[in-house]
This record gives structure tokens, C-alpha cells and sequence, in this order.
């Protein structure tokens, strides 16, 4: 690879978060994406990335590794609020940077593809401590659910974290007052989750 290739795909990488969250995984051309990364070769993604989905996997892979470094994985002894808890800051902590937001926003977009309900993590979650997280999460539900309905309400509660943190990065971006602090944002979107996946 040429000498500045850590650095072309460092290009590429924040073009595709930015284009990701304002025109859709499925609806960003790559010829703009490259374009934006300042890089003249179309097959610049494919050279760096393989593909589309190989350059989705190195944002993600990028994120989840920030986030691990701020996750509690010693969770044995914790209850059902402190585990939606050690999901939710370190996730929400990505609200505070502008790539951390757009992927917020293109975690929306993939909630459906985590592999949660599948019981099948996505590659990137598998053997991070997300994954701890989750399957702690699981245990605790396990002890009044049956694992169909585990898997359904985590599901929920994924689909319904991205979708909340998504609309806070998009409202951050357009500079609109919010009405809770970052703080008080999480703390009542933990108790919602808590709440809602006991119902």
C-alpha cells in the first residue's frame, strides 16, 4: 500500500460516516463518498474496504472499540437498570463528537440488522463487551421470560435506543435548544428502558 494509506482510508472513513448519516447506507453513492474523501480513483473503497459493507464494518469496528474503552464489563453482580445503564452512557457519550454522531445516525439505520432477536450477534458486537452486556442483559430477563421474549424486548430496546440517540444527533446538528441536558437525557432514557423492558 502507498505511504499515506492509513491516511486516505481515514479520509474515506469520515466521508462515508458524514454521507451514511445524511443520504443512507443504501442511498450514498460511492463516487460522491470518494469524491468527499478528496480521493480521484473510484475503486477507492474497494481497494481499502472490499465493499460497501467491509467499509460499514470498519466504521462500526472504529465506534464499538471507542466505547468498549468506556464500558463496565464486570456486570456479574448487577441489576437489570445497572446493565441498561452501561449500554446507554457509553453509546450516548458519542453524542458529544461529530463522527460519533453520524454514526448514531447510521446506527438507526442497522438496528434491525444487530442480530439481537436473532440471538446472533452482528460480526462487529461479537467479543465485545457490548456483547458481554447483552448477554447479561439476557441472563437477567431469562429468570421471568422465556427466551422468545428476551430476544423480542432486547431487540426493542436496540431499535428503540438508536432511533432516541439518532434524533438527539440530528437535533444537535441543527443547533435546536435542548430541553434536557446530556445528563439528564440519559438518566431518563435508562429509566425508560428499564421500565419499558420489565413491563
Amino acid at each position: 500500500m502507498p505511504r499515506d494509506a492509513s491516511a486516505t482510508k481515514a479520509r474515506l472513513l469520515r466521508a462515508a460516516e458524514r454521507r451514511f448519516a445524511r443520504d443512507g447506507v443504501g442511498g450514498t453513492r460511492m463516487v460522491d463518498l470518494v469524491r468527499d474523501a478528496g480521493q480521484a480513483n473510484e475503486s477507492a473503497v474497494s481497494y481499502h474496504f472490499g465493499s460497501r459493507k467491509g467499509l460499514l464494518s470498519a466504521i462500526a469496528e472504529k465506534h464499538l472499540a471507542v466505547m468498549d474503552l468506556r464500558r463496565n464489563g464486570d456486570l456479574a453482580d448487577a441489576d437489570i437498570r445497572t446493565v441498561i445503564d452501561a449500554i446507554v452512557v457509553p453509546t450516548a457519550s458519542l453524542l458529544r463528537t461529530d463522527d460519533g454522531r453520524d454514526f448514531l445516525r447510521i446506527t438507526e439505520q442497522l438496528a434491525g440488522f444487530s442480530g439481537v432477536r436473532q440471538n446472533v450477534l452482528a460480526t462487529p458486537i461479537r467479543g465485545s463487551v457490548l456483547a458481554g452486556q447483552l448477554s447479561r442483559l439476557d441472563e437477567l430477563l431469562r429468570t421471568t421470560l422465556d427466551a422468545t421474549y428476551t430476544r423480542e424486548r432486547t431487540g426493542a430496546l436496540v431499535t428503540f435506543l438508536t432511533a432516541s440517540l439518532a434524533e438527539r444527533a440530528r437535533s444537535i446538528e441543527r443547533g435546536d435548544r435542548q430541553a434536557l441536558s446530556h445528563v439528564r437525557y440519559v438518566d431518563n432514557l435508562v429509566d425508560m428502558l428499564t421500565a419499558a423492558i420489565q413491563a
